[in-house]
Order: C-alpha cells, then structure tokens, then sequence
C-alpha cells in the first residue's frame, strides 16, 4: 500500500484514496487562489492610486518591492513555523490575517501616502507568507517523489484561478457595477473591500475539508516519505534549520528561484501600467485586448507547471535541475526577442503593435511559470519530506521574493528615468538577464548532483 515500483515508477493506492486526495487537494488549491485574489487585486488599484496621490512608475515598483521584501523574509519564519505547528494553521492565521489587512487598505481614510502604502504592503507581505509553506508542507505527506511534480503542475493551475478571478472581477469592480438596484464598487479602494469576501468563505471550506497527512483522513502508511518516514509531520524548530540550511541543493534552488521571481512578478505586477504607458490602453475604457490577455496569461501558466511537471516526474525521475535550466534559458531567449521587437518600434499603441506586445506577455507568463512549480512547490517537497517541507519552501520561495524585490526596484527606476526615450524596453532587458542565471543556477546543482553521486552520496533533490 503506498508504494511504488523501483524500475516503473507505477504507484497503488487504497480504494478511496484517491478521492479523499482530490478533496484535500481542492480545499488547498481554492484557499491558495484565494490568497491571490488578495494579492493580485493590488495592480489593479495601481492606476486609480497613480492618479489620486501623483505616484509614478518608480513609486508603484517600490510599493511591489516592498511587499515582496516582507513576503520574502516571512517566508523563512514561516517555513520554520509551518514545521513546528503544521500547514493547516498557517494558512489559516494568514488568511485571516489578509483579510483585515486588505479591508484597512480598503476602508481606513487613513491611507493616502507612499509611507502608509509602504508599511501596509509589508504587513500584508508578511502574513501572506503562511500560506505558500503551509501547502506545500500538507501536500508533502500526499504525494510520493514521483507524484510532486505533476501535482505541484495541476496546484499551479488551481492557485491560478485566484488570479482568473481577480483579472475578470477587478476592473468590473473598480469601475462599478450594478447588483439589481444597488450600485457597487467603483473606485481603486472597492478592489480591497471585496475580494476579502471570498477569501473568507474559502478559509471557513478548507479549515473544515483538509487534513494535514492522510493518517488524519483514515489512511494511515499510504504515503512512504524517503526523508523520514516515522510518525508525525512536525519537527523541532533547531532540528529542521540545521537539516535544510546544510542540505547541498537548496541554495542553488534558492538562486535559481530568485530569478523565477524576478521575472513573475515583476511581468505580473507591473502588467497594468504597462498597457497604460506602452501600449495606450486603459482600465476606465477596458478593451479587448486587456480582458484576452489576462485571461491567457494565467491558463498558459498553468499549461507551462503542468507541462514541466509531468515532464520532470515521467522522463526525469523526479529530477526536477535539467527541466529547469532548459526552461530558463528558452525563457531569457524569448524575452530577448520580445527586447529586440520592441526596439525596433514594433510594440506601441497601434492595434498591431498592442497584438505583439499582448503576445509577450503571454509568452512570458508560459515560461516562467513552467518552472515556478517545479522549482518553488516540486524541489521543497523532495528535499524536506513530510516533516521539513514547510521550511524548505520558506527558504527557496523567499529567495523568489529577494529576486522580485531587487527586480522591482531596479525596474521601477531604470524604466522611468529611461521610458521617454526607449519607452519599457529595459522592463525586458532586465528580465532577460536573470533567466540567463537562472539557467546557470540550475546547471551548477545538476553538476553538484552528478558529483555526490559518484562519491557515493545519494541527495533526495
């Protein structure tokens, strides 16, 4: 029961399963789409901000930047706090925690200057940190090795959704909108009152639906976890930072992953203005080409996770360093085209030039994505099992959020103080760089393998 064939790779599960899986796994994707919808919502408030309090392309990357410092660092707390409390209840303090930050961004007459902005961002940083270590801490004792990366593929694509909703909800809401005689919304603030509804009613779901291992949910030892297969999912704060940080692997992830957030969020949060100021489209006249595209992008995100997943579990083993540092690379090449395209005045207001730079968006948000899953959900799993997932995914993701933040802030000036001449051309530049590195990251750790290997030395990674 629970194991898998050696030469094979086919798995067995018990009769049910499956089934009462799927249900955790449900449960987990909406709550963790539901942390996207209270974070993704931000962007669409940006223009309405820019126009109300003077903010310029500079500060609205700080802003971005700062968030990610915040969520970065708690990462690393929280991944050791995920270990020592399990997953379930860190995704529940940091929903609930989200909510009310995002209701004082929406109702407190307060918020009006960069500095409020700026320590509100932080706040909220921090404390939607719980949730990325608490899923894949849980998800860690429901999978085997070569379950991980399909999974975190399929996960990628749940997680999603909470951005399919808030792309299709917010410019509905900021706009205003009648719901029978009562008009709702309209207004950058109306973005932050909202959505914290259905986070709220996912949280009330998921704490009533998942459990944290399947011994929980009635199917004790269908999950053998080859870090440690012993009782229990929690470890002592000392033991489980000692064990990760001296693991041979986690920081070329950790390096590698910083490049993957560089290159998300900086494309996913600085999407808005870019339609505004490079294209000439506007979120008060909403256009076709703004609901297509933020439409696409998340659906070929979830292609691309699913697709290096599946890739990387079926053809590698669960080896997740020689999938990503192809995909990295193809990544830095297709945003070099897109920095040549749009150089040569190709990328501007007209309809085709709104097409091609529509399309580099799309094409961007495919290859990131493709190893966001592996290398972000995939790699921590494998590294810390069941009982040190949580930490692991808080140093690796934290590293995602140090390279959004350094990107975001290098971004945010470089294209203004460049844009009046070579309109966000340096915006790809920029982006092009850290997938190059990111592509190196990952060939440095497959040599690293290689090494242990021939010494003998058998690194789960």
């Amino acid at each position: 029961m629970g194991e898998s064939s050696k030469h094979h790779f086919v798995i067995h599960h018990s009769p049910g399963f499956r089934r009462r899986r799927g249900l955790n796994w449900v449960a987990l994707g909406l709550m963790y789409a539901a942390y996207y919808m209270c974070r993704y919502n931000f962007r669409y408030a940006t223009p309405g901000m820019v126009e109300e309090f003077g903010f310029n392309t500079e500060n609205i990357a700080d802003l971005f930047g700062v968030w990610a410092l915040a969520y970065g660092t708690g990462q690393l707390i929280n991944g050791l706090v995920s270990d020592r409390i399990g997953g379930k209840r860190c995704m529940l303090i940091g929903a609930a925690s989200t909510i009310l930050v995002n209701w004082t961004f929406g109702f407190s007459p307060l918020i009006s200057t960069f500095t409020t902005f700026a320590l509100l961002s932080l706040v909220n940083g921090y404390f939607q940190s719980f949730g990325a270590p608490g899923m894949v801490k849980i998800n860690a004792a429901w999978f085997h090795r070569q379950e991980r990366g399909t999974f975190a593929g399929i996960f990628g694509g749940m997680i999603q959704l909470g951005q399919i909703a808030i792309n299709n909800l917010a410019p509905l809401i900021v706009n205003g909108f009648f719901f029978g005689a009562l008009f709702i919304g309209g207004g950058w603030r109306w973005a932050f009152r909202i959505p914290p509804l259905f986070t709220a009613a996912i949280a009330i779901f998921m704490a009533l639906a998942a459990k944290q291992t399947p011994d929980e949910a009635g199917f004790p030892g269908e999950i053998e976890d080859e870090i440690d297969n012993s009782e229990g999912v929690t470890v002592s704060v000392r033991h489980s930072f000692v064990t990760i940080f001296t693991h041979p692997l986690v920081w070329f992830y950790a390096v590698a992953y910083a490049c993957t957030g560089a290159v998300r969020h900086s494309s996913d949060q600085l999407a808005i203005l870019y339609f505004e100021e490079q294209l000439g489209l506007s979120l008060k006249h909403p256009t076709k080409a703004i609901f297509i595209t933020m439409t696409i992008v998340p659906i070929v995100a979830f292609l691309g996770s699913l697709g290096s997943g599946i890739i990387s579990d079926k053809f590698f083993k669960g080896r997740r360093a020689p999938v990503a540092m192809v995909l990295y690379w193809f990544e830095a090449l297709v945003i070099g085209c897109a920095a040549f395209v749009l150089l040569k005045g190709l990328v501007n207001a007209t309809p085709s030039g709104v097409f091609i730079g529509c399309t580099i968006l799309i094409l961007i948000a495919l290859t990131v994505n493709s190893t966001h899953s592996i290398v972000g959900a995939a790699a921590p799993m494998d590294i810390g099992g069941k009982k040190m997932a949580g930490f692991a995914s808080g140093v690796i993701d934290s590293f995602q959020y140090y390279g959004a933040a350094i990107s975001l802030f290098i971004t945010g000036r470089v294209v203004e103080a460049t844009k009046a001449a070579h309109g966000w051309l340096y915006w790809y530049v920029i982006m092009a760089g850290f997938g190059l590195i990111g592509g190196f990251a990952m060939f440095w750790l497959r040599h690293k393998q290689k090494r242990l290997e021939r010494q003998g030395v058998r690194v789960v990674g």
